[in-house]
């Protein structure tokens, strides 16, 4: 199963009850802290307008920068702003001692080593997103709806179920189970609250801050600091980096409550699935516990940073920018789209799953009628639920419904009718004799062919030999590389036999057919001795006559005809849904 099928089956087979449960345990273990990330603190001070902060002074001070600015040669507004500039970097180093001095504008080890315990933290939250949501972000968020919004997660995933509708609707066509899905999809989209939205949105919000503090990009800033004999520490120009601190200020501004407990659950079932599949709770239990450990610190750090160094300071007097603001980051508006998308996508995929088994289940019927109820042979060293061993090529059903259709149905009710046209009829054309003995002797050694290819696929076999020696190699490139070309090469020789047979099959129907119709104009016609073969009947009125085993030879053609055309038929629905489980 492919990993997002694996998510998938996460949303859609575990139950409420599971989830709740697990909710239940991941809650009694967590020591995980509600306290706000990032707060506004008193220290933090506002954004200034230079140039009016300036026009509102008392007239006294207007003097005092005038006369500084006659000796200064330097604006007045200018010498205010260097001032107040001046007054913050004083600020920060009373409320933030050893993070930022302000007359070299110089990050200091403080700022470096606060910076390096988020990075780390952070990098847990990178890995938790790249195994959830990075990997199947509708899965991820149908899952998360299915705790916020349950009742409309029942809805979802039973009211447009197509199993469900056939079963309340048995003569329900494919294009009325298909408008009925989406119709129930619809409505059950539209009950959703606002409150839910509201809340779906916070849990989307969060995980973009997330994503973004997870991914920034940590090393680029570090790189840019040194170590410091004098101050045992590194350190770095502010001005270098303002850029990215900006943007990580942005991100920490915008974070400021924890991810809820629903958001880290859903996280960590995604990260959990395989151990939730072994059933194993005690193993499940010490995985959650270092889960929930690494991300109360991840969440420590970030607190801490932002608890520690008053970054939008910082970069205010840095940058010499004492109007800067931060922004905050958008991202989360998706969420609903994905989720929409995601059940959209879910019952396409369920509609067609629907309608491949429904063509299986019809293709049975044909097969069972077809064979007058009797067992399907296989071949023996092909890959099967039996035989997980065996090799996993394309086209071995068509062969083995083939294998089946020679021993029951060619050999049992066609033979004999191809054998004596064969053997006794006579051509008009000699290549049509040529045509008609090379079709026919692709049909008569079939068996043989299949059976051959089966050995072949066997560990004595010379594709067996080659997929075992694949199967050795230790590099995990070429071992893939090289299975690929034994399963290619058995499948294509496959493939070229079920095509060669078909190919028979149609050119038998089209020269049958041109015989019991006395067609002389076309490019195959009916026997020179066509008489002969009539004579054998009892009576000349060719509708009604009896020849050998009690059939007219034309009665007899038909039927070869119509085996023919039925086993054409079976043969595509085989590929139909071979299409359909690729």
């Amino acid at each position: 199963m492919t990993e997002n099928g694996t998510f998938s089956r996460l949303v859609s087979e575990m139950s409420l009850e599971e989830r709740n449960h697990l909710l239940e345990r991941l809650t009694v273990q967590s020591n995980i802290s509600n306290d706000p990330l990032y707060e506004d603190k008193g220290d933090n001070l506002p954004a200034m307008d230079v140039a009016e902060q300036f026009a509102n002074l008392p007239w006294y001070q207007h003097l005092r920068f005038f006369i500084m600015s006659l000796f200064k040669t330097i604006s007045q507004v200018k010498l205010f702003e260097e001032s107040q500039i001046h007054k913050l970097g004083k600020h920060i180093l009373t409320t933030a001692p050893g993070v930022f001095d302000y007359k070299r504008n110089l990050l200091l080890p403080l700022f470096y080593d606060t910076l390096v315990e988020m990075r780390d933290g952070a990098r847990f939250f990178y890995s938790a997103l790249d195994t959830s949501i990075n990997r199947d972000k509708g899965a991820f968020y149908a899952f998360l709806g299915s705790l916020e919004m349950n009742e409309i997660h029942e809805r979802l995933q039973t009211q447009t179920n197509p199993h469900v509708i056939a079963k309340r609707f048995p003569d329900f066509k494919e294009a009325d189970l298909r408008k009925t899905a989406f119709h129930e999809m619809n409505e059950a989209i539209n009950e959703i609250t606002q409150e839910q939205r509201a809340v779906m949105y916070e849990h989307a919000r969060s995980l973009e801050c997330l994503k973004n503090l997870a991914s920034f990009r940590y090393e680029r800033v570090l790189l840019s600091f040194t170590f410091d004999p004098l101050l045992q520490g590194h350190t770095s120009p502010a001005h270098v980096m303002l850029e990215s601190l900006e943007n990580l200020n942005n991100i920490l501004v915008s974070f400021r409550d924890p991810p809820s407990m629903p958001l880290i659950e859903s996280l960590f079932v995604f990260i959990l699935h395989e151990k939730m599949e072994d059933d194993d709770e005690s193993g499940m239990d010490m995985e959650m516990r270092d889960l929930l450990g690494k991300a109360e610190n991840a969440l420590i750090a970030i607190r801490t940073f932002n608890k520690e160094i008053p970054l939008t300071v910082i970069l205010r007097c840095a940058g010499r920018n004492l109007g800067l603001n931060t922004r905050p980051i958008t991202g989360g508006e998706d969420w609903f789209v994905v989720y929409h998308d995601y059940w959209r996508e879910r019952i396409e995929q369920q509609l067609s799953e629907f309608r491949s088994m429904r063509r299986q289940q019809g293709l049975m019927d044909s097969l069972k009628s077809f064979f007058n109820g009797k067992d399907m042979k296989h071949m023996e060293h092909v890959y099967s639920e039996e035989n997980p061993d065996g090799l996993p090529i394309n086209g071995t059903f068509s062969l083995s419904f083939l294998l089946t259709f020679y021993s029951i149905v060619f050999i049992n009710n066609i033979n004999n009718g191809l054998r004596n046209i064969l053997i006794d009829g006579k051509f008009a054309r000699r290549e049509n004799r040529t045509v008609f003995t090379e079709n026919y002797n692709n049909l008569i050694k079939l068996e043989d062919d299949i059976k051959q290819l089966d050995t072949q696929l066997s560990g004595a076999g010379d594709y067996g030999k080659r997929y075992a020696l694949a199967l050795s190699e230790n590099s995990l490139q070429s071992r893939r590389r090289k299975i690929q070309v034994v399963l290619d090469d058995a499948t294509d020789e496959a493939e070229e036999l079920i095509s060669r047979t078909k190919t028979s099959i149609e050119g038998l129907i089209t020269m049958l057919t041109a015989i019991i119709t006395k067609d002389s104009n076309g490019e195959y016609t009916t026997l020179i001795n066509m008489s002969r073969f009539m004579a054998k009947d009892e009576t000349t009125d060719i509708a009604t006559t009896v020849t050998v085993k009690g059939m007219t030879f034309l009665t007899t053609m038909r039927d070869v005809i119509q085996k023919f055309q039925q086993t054409l038929s079976i043969l595509e629905d085989i590929t139909v849904l071979d299409l359909d489980s690729q």
